[in-house]
Protein backbone atom coordinates (compact mmCIF):
# COMPACT_ATOMS: atom_id res chain seq x y z
CA UNK A 1 0.00 0.00 0.00
CA UNK A 2 1.30 3.44 -0.99
CA UNK A 3 1.10 6.01 1.77
CA UNK A 4 0.98 9.81 1.74
CA UNK A 5 -0.73 10.13 -1.61
CA UNK A 6 -4.18 11.47 -2.46
CA UNK A 7 -6.72 9.24 -4.08
CA UNK A 8 -7.49 5.60 -3.55
CA UNK A 9 -4.78 3.43 -2.13
CA UNK A 10 -2.69 1.35 -4.57
CA UNK A 11 -1.37 -2.18 -3.93
CA UNK A 12 2.11 -3.25 -4.94
CA UNK A 13 2.28 -6.85 -6.15
CA UNK A 14 5.40 -8.78 -5.20
CA UNK A 15 6.40 -12.01 -6.89
CA UNK A 16 5.12 -15.04 -4.98
CA UNK A 17 7.49 -16.23 -2.34
CA UNK A 18 9.10 -12.83 -1.84
CA UNK A 19 8.43 -10.03 0.63
CA UNK A 20 8.16 -10.10 4.40
CA UNK A 21 4.55 -11.08 4.78
CA UNK A 22 4.81 -14.75 3.84
CA UNK A 23 2.77 -14.71 0.67
CA UNK A 24 1.66 -18.15 -0.47
CA UNK A 25 3.97 -19.80 -3.03
CA UNK A 26 2.38 -20.26 -6.41
CA UNK A 27 2.10 -23.87 -7.56
CA UNK A 28 4.43 -24.79 -10.42
CA UNK A 29 2.71 -24.93 -13.71
CA UNK A 30 2.51 -28.46 -15.23
CA UNK A 31 4.14 -27.31 -18.47
CA UNK A 32 7.17 -25.86 -16.62
CA UNK A 33 7.61 -29.07 -14.56
CA UNK A 34 7.49 -31.19 -17.71
CA UNK A 35 10.14 -29.04 -19.38
CA UNK A 36 12.37 -29.41 -16.32
CA UNK A 37 12.05 -33.22 -16.31
CA UNK A 38 12.74 -33.47 -20.04
CA UNK A 39 15.82 -31.25 -19.68
CA UNK A 40 17.23 -33.48 -16.95
CA UNK A 41 16.67 -36.61 -19.07
CA UNK A 42 18.39 -35.01 -22.07
CA UNK A 43 21.39 -34.07 -19.93
CA UNK A 44 21.68 -37.63 -18.56
CA UNK A 45 21.51 -39.13 -22.06
CA UNK A 46 24.20 -36.73 -23.27
CA UNK A 47 26.46 -37.60 -20.32
CA UNK A 48 26.06 -41.35 -20.96
CA UNK A 49 26.78 -40.90 -24.66
CA UNK A 50 29.94 -38.96 -23.88
CA UNK A 51 31.14 -41.61 -21.42
CA UNK A 52 30.50 -44.43 -23.91
CA UNK A 53 32.30 -42.55 -26.66
CA UNK A 54 35.33 -42.19 -24.39
CA UNK A 55 35.41 -45.90 -23.53
CA UNK A 56 35.06 -46.97 -27.19
CA UNK A 57 37.80 -44.56 -28.19
CA UNK A 58 40.23 -46.01 -25.63
CA UNK A 59 39.58 -49.54 -26.88
CA UNK A 60 39.99 -48.69 -30.55
CA UNK A 61 42.99 -50.19 -32.22
CA UNK A 62 43.61 -52.78 -29.47
CA UNK A 63 44.67 -56.21 -30.63
CA UNK A 64 46.15 -59.44 -29.36
CA UNK A 65 49.34 -57.70 -28.30
CA UNK A 66 47.76 -54.68 -26.62
CA UNK A 67 48.17 -54.38 -22.85
CA UNK A 68 45.03 -55.17 -20.92
CA UNK A 69 44.07 -53.22 -17.83
CA UNK A 70 41.84 -53.98 -14.90
CA UNK A 71 39.07 -51.71 -13.72
CA UNK A 72 40.41 -48.77 -11.82
CA UNK A 73 43.99 -49.33 -12.89
CA UNK A 74 44.32 -46.06 -14.78
CA UNK A 75 46.27 -43.43 -12.90
CA UNK A 76 47.01 -39.77 -13.44
CA UNK A 77 48.99 -40.32 -16.64
CA UNK A 78 46.18 -40.24 -19.18
CA UNK A 79 44.83 -43.76 -18.54
CA UNK A 80 48.16 -45.60 -18.62
CA UNK A 81 48.25 -49.11 -17.17
CA UNK A 82 49.18 -49.42 -13.53
CA UNK A 83 52.45 -51.27 -12.77
CA UNK A 84 50.60 -54.24 -11.25
CA UNK A 85 48.06 -54.65 -14.04
CA UNK A 86 48.54 -57.81 -16.13
CA UNK A 87 49.70 -57.25 -19.68
CA UNK A 88 49.34 -59.49 -22.68
CA UNK A 89 51.90 -60.70 -25.17
CA UNK A 90 50.32 -63.30 -27.40
CA UNK A 91 50.96 -66.69 -25.72
CA UNK A 92 53.50 -68.98 -27.34
CA UNK A 93 52.35 -72.19 -28.98
CA UNK A 94 55.63 -74.11 -29.24
CA UNK A 95 57.09 -76.50 -26.68
CA UNK A 96 60.51 -78.03 -26.24
CA UNK A 97 61.20 -81.74 -25.97
CA UNK A 98 60.95 -81.37 -22.20
CA UNK A 99 57.43 -79.96 -22.49
CA UNK A 100 58.48 -76.41 -21.60
CA UNK A 101 57.00 -73.54 -23.67
CA UNK A 102 59.40 -72.08 -26.24
CA UNK A 103 59.53 -69.46 -28.96
CA UNK A 104 58.96 -66.42 -26.75
CA UNK A 105 58.61 -62.95 -28.22
CA UNK A 106 61.77 -60.88 -28.76
CA UNK A 107 60.50 -58.22 -26.36
CA UNK A 108 60.77 -57.34 -22.70
CA UNK A 109 57.47 -59.06 -22.00
CA UNK A 110 58.66 -62.09 -23.93
CA UNK A 111 61.71 -62.29 -21.67
CA UNK A 112 59.49 -62.08 -18.59
CA UNK A 113 57.26 -64.84 -19.91
CA UNK A 114 60.26 -67.05 -20.63
CA UNK A 115 61.66 -66.48 -17.14
CA UNK A 116 58.29 -67.28 -15.51
CA UNK A 117 58.01 -70.58 -17.37
CA UNK A 118 61.63 -71.44 -16.63
CA UNK A 119 61.04 -70.77 -12.91
CA UNK A 120 58.13 -73.24 -13.00
CA UNK A 121 60.28 -75.89 -14.69
CA UNK A 122 63.23 -75.44 -12.35
CA UNK A 123 60.94 -75.53 -9.31
CA UNK A 124 59.06 -78.67 -10.30
CA UNK A 125 59.43 -82.27 -9.20
CA UNK A 126 61.16 -83.14 -12.47
CA UNK A 127 64.39 -81.63 -11.17
CA UNK A 128 64.74 -84.46 -8.64
CA UNK A 129 65.00 -87.13 -11.35
CA UNK A 130 68.35 -87.07 -13.15
CA UNK A 131 67.03 -87.83 -16.64
CA UNK A 132 64.20 -85.33 -16.46
CA UNK A 133 66.49 -82.73 -14.91
CA UNK A 134 68.92 -82.99 -17.81
CA UNK A 135 66.07 -82.54 -20.27
CA UNK A 136 64.76 -79.47 -18.44
CA UNK A 137 68.13 -77.77 -18.06
CA UNK A 138 69.10 -78.60 -21.62
CA UNK A 139 65.87 -77.11 -22.96
CA UNK A 140 66.13 -73.75 -21.19
CA UNK A 141 69.89 -73.11 -21.18
CA UNK A 142 72.00 -71.29 -23.73
CA UNK A 143 74.51 -73.51 -25.48
CA UNK A 144 77.37 -71.53 -23.97
CA UNK A 145 76.33 -72.34 -20.40
CA UNK A 146 74.38 -75.59 -20.57
CA UNK A 147 77.26 -77.78 -19.35
CA UNK A 148 78.05 -75.55 -16.38
CA UNK A 149 74.39 -75.32 -15.42
CA UNK A 150 73.91 -79.07 -15.70
CA UNK A 151 76.90 -79.70 -13.43
CA UNK A 152 75.67 -77.19 -10.86
CA UNK A 153 72.16 -78.60 -10.71
CA UNK A 154 73.50 -82.17 -10.51
CA UNK A 155 75.45 -81.16 -7.41
CA UNK A 156 72.40 -79.51 -5.86
CA UNK A 157 70.00 -82.38 -6.58
CA UNK A 158 72.19 -85.22 -5.39
CA UNK A 159 71.11 -88.61 -4.09
CA UNK A 160 72.01 -87.52 -0.56
CA UNK A 161 69.81 -84.45 -0.89
CA UNK A 162 66.92 -86.64 -2.07
CA UNK A 163 67.35 -88.84 1.00
CA UNK A 164 67.42 -85.77 3.23
CA UNK A 165 63.99 -84.63 2.04
CA UNK A 166 62.50 -88.12 2.21
CA UNK A 167 62.77 -89.24 -1.43
CA UNK A 168 64.36 -92.31 -2.95
CA UNK A 169 67.78 -91.87 -4.51
CA UNK A 170 66.18 -91.44 -7.96
CA UNK A 171 63.84 -88.71 -6.73
CA UNK A 172 60.60 -90.58 -6.19
CA UNK A 173 58.23 -90.48 -3.21
CA UNK A 174 57.99 -93.43 -0.82
CA UNK A 175 55.07 -95.80 -1.31
CA UNK A 176 51.76 -94.31 -0.17
CA UNK A 177 52.98 -90.71 -0.30
CA UNK A 178 52.84 -87.94 -2.89
CA UNK A 179 55.83 -85.71 -3.54
CA UNK A 180 54.90 -82.06 -4.05
CA UNK A 181 57.27 -79.50 -5.57
CA UNK A 182 55.49 -76.75 -7.42
CA UNK A 183 56.42 -73.14 -8.19
CA UNK A 184 53.70 -70.55 -8.80
CA UNK A 185 54.84 -67.21 -10.27
CA UNK A 186 53.09 -64.20 -8.74
CA UNK A 187 54.80 -61.48 -10.78
CA UNK A 188 57.72 -60.56 -13.02
CA UNK A 189 60.10 -57.62 -13.11
CA UNK A 190 62.79 -56.72 -15.64
CA UNK A 191 65.85 -55.10 -14.09
CA UNK A 192 67.86 -54.77 -17.33
CA UNK A 193 66.94 -55.22 -20.98
CA UNK A 194 68.49 -54.98 -24.43
CA UNK A 195 67.90 -56.71 -27.76
CA UNK A 196 70.41 -59.41 -26.85
CA UNK A 197 70.08 -59.83 -23.06
CA UNK A 198 67.66 -59.44 -20.16
CA UNK A 199 67.79 -59.66 -16.38
CA UNK A 200 64.44 -60.79 -15.02
CA UNK A 201 63.20 -61.48 -11.48
CA UNK A 202 60.20 -63.73 -10.83
CA UNK A 203 58.37 -63.46 -7.51
CA UNK A 204 57.01 -66.89 -6.63
CA UNK A 205 55.05 -68.92 -4.13
CA UNK A 206 56.08 -72.52 -3.66
CA UNK A 207 54.68 -75.81 -2.37
CA UNK A 208 57.12 -78.44 -1.16
CA UNK A 209 57.01 -81.66 0.85
CA UNK A 210 55.51 -85.13 1.06
CA UNK A 211 51.76 -85.57 1.37
CA UNK A 212 50.71 -88.73 3.16
CA UNK A 213 49.53 -89.97 6.52
CA UNK A 214 53.00 -91.27 7.45
CA UNK A 215 54.91 -88.26 6.12
CA UNK A 216 57.47 -86.60 8.36
CA UNK A 217 57.98 -83.86 5.74
CA UNK A 218 54.52 -82.31 5.35
CA UNK A 219 53.83 -79.98 2.45
CA UNK A 220 54.67 -76.37 3.34
CA UNK A 221 54.41 -73.12 1.40
CA UNK A 222 57.13 -70.52 0.91
CA UNK A 223 57.81 -67.31 -0.96
CA UNK A 224 60.96 -66.56 -2.92
CA UNK A 225 62.34 -64.66 -5.89
CA UNK A 226 64.11 -66.41 -8.77
CA UNK A 227 66.51 -64.31 -10.85
CA UNK A 228 67.57 -65.00 -14.43
CA UNK A 229 70.17 -63.68 -16.80
CA UNK A 230 68.78 -64.42 -20.24
CA UNK A 231 70.30 -64.28 -23.71
CA UNK A 232 68.49 -63.87 -27.02
CA UNK A 233 69.96 -66.60 -29.22
CA UNK A 234 68.28 -65.45 -32.44
CA UNK A 235 65.05 -67.38 -31.96
CA UNK A 236 64.34 -67.58 -28.23
CA UNK A 237 65.36 -66.47 -24.74
CA UNK A 238 67.77 -68.87 -23.03
CA UNK A 239 69.28 -69.00 -19.54
CA UNK A 240 72.84 -67.91 -18.85
CA UNK A 241 72.59 -67.80 -15.07
CA UNK A 242 70.00 -68.24 -12.35
CA UNK A 243 69.74 -67.63 -8.62
CA UNK A 244 67.22 -67.50 -5.80
CA UNK A 245 66.53 -65.38 -2.70
CA UNK A 246 63.89 -65.57 0.03
CA UNK A 247 60.72 -63.44 -0.02
CA UNK A 248 59.04 -61.04 -0.23
CA UNK A 249 56.76 -62.98 2.13
CA UNK A 250 53.22 -61.85 2.97
CA UNK A 251 51.48 -62.48 6.29
CA UNK A 252 49.88 -65.93 6.40
CA UNK A 253 46.10 -66.03 6.26
CA UNK A 254 43.79 -67.74 8.70
CA UNK A 255 42.77 -70.62 6.44
CA UNK A 256 42.54 -73.95 8.27
CA UNK A 257 45.30 -76.41 7.38
CA UNK A 258 44.15 -79.15 5.02
CA UNK A 259 44.73 -82.84 5.60
CA UNK A 260 47.50 -84.74 3.84
CA UNK A 261 44.92 -86.52 1.68
CA UNK A 262 43.38 -83.19 0.60
CA UNK A 263 46.79 -81.83 -0.37
CA UNK A 264 47.68 -84.98 -2.30
CA UNK A 265 44.33 -84.89 -4.08
CA UNK A 266 44.75 -81.24 -4.99
CA UNK A 267 48.21 -81.76 -6.46
CA UNK A 268 47.06 -84.76 -8.48
CA UNK A 269 43.80 -83.16 -9.57
CA UNK A 270 44.92 -79.60 -10.37
CA UNK A 271 47.40 -79.31 -13.22
CA UNK A 272 50.00 -76.57 -13.54
CA UNK A 273 50.00 -73.65 -15.97
CA UNK A 274 52.22 -72.14 -18.58
CA UNK A 275 52.80 -68.43 -18.11
CA UNK A 276 52.84 -65.54 -20.55
CA UNK A 277 52.50 -61.78 -20.17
Amino acid sequence: MSLGQDGPPTRTRFPEGHGTHGGATRRAQPRRALVTVVSIIVLLIAALAFANRGSHHSAAGSGDNAPSTTAGSSGSHGGSSAPTAPTGEKPVTGKSAAGIPSGFAHTEQGAQSAAANYAVALGGDGMFDANRRHQIVGAISDTSTVNALQAGFDRDYSASFNAQIGLTSDGHAPSGQTFVSRTLPAGAKTTAYSDSAADVSIWCAGLFGLAGNDSTKPVTNSWFTVTFKLKWNGSDWKVLQTGQTKGPTPVSGDNPISTADEIAGAVQGFGGFTYAR
